[in-house]
């Protein structure tokens, strides 16, 4: 090889990893971005699961309270819920939802509740939802 070769492969070369370094660069810093943008849509994905089952929850516990099941279509949007629960949520998640279905099926079992005589024997009979909603935190917050 001649040695007046030598710079002009050198510059050549330079330039080429240079090139690479930005374009390498580049493509990292888009894939970490891309990463963080579905991670963040993941997780508002699972705050409106678990915002949709608090509220359904709520509102059968409540009904459940007060009267029997009449019509079982009334647990369709709940089970549904549990569901998508089980695609996208944590075991512990969902080990919480199924907790608390079970909790509204048998409050539906039981005898309906008067309100003015009733009597709260023990605080987690009124609050069913408490420990899916820690779970659900703690989910969000890992």
């Amino acid at each position: 090889m001649d040695i007046a070769n030598i710079p002009a492969v050198s510059a050549l070369a330079g330039s080429a990893i240079g090139g690479l370094a930005s374009i390498a660069t580049t493509w990292l810093t888009q894939h970490a971005q891309d990463r963080a943008r579905r991670q963040a849509e993941v997780i508002a994905h699972r705050r409106r699961l678990y915002e949709e089952f608090l509220e359904e929850a709520s509102q059968l516990y409540a009904d459940a309270l007060t009267s029997h099941l009449e019509n079982p279509n009334r647990l369709v949007r709940l089970y549904a819920l549990v569901g998508k629960l089980r695609l996208f949520a944590p075991r512990s998640v969902v080990a919480q939802a199924d907790g608390v279905m079970q909790t509204i099926l048998d409050t539906y079992s039981g005898p309906n509740r008067d309100f003015r005589t009733w009597k709260i024997d023990q605080p987690d009979e009124v609050d069913v939802l408490r420990p899916f909603a820690e779970v659900c935190r703690q989910d969000l917050s890992a």
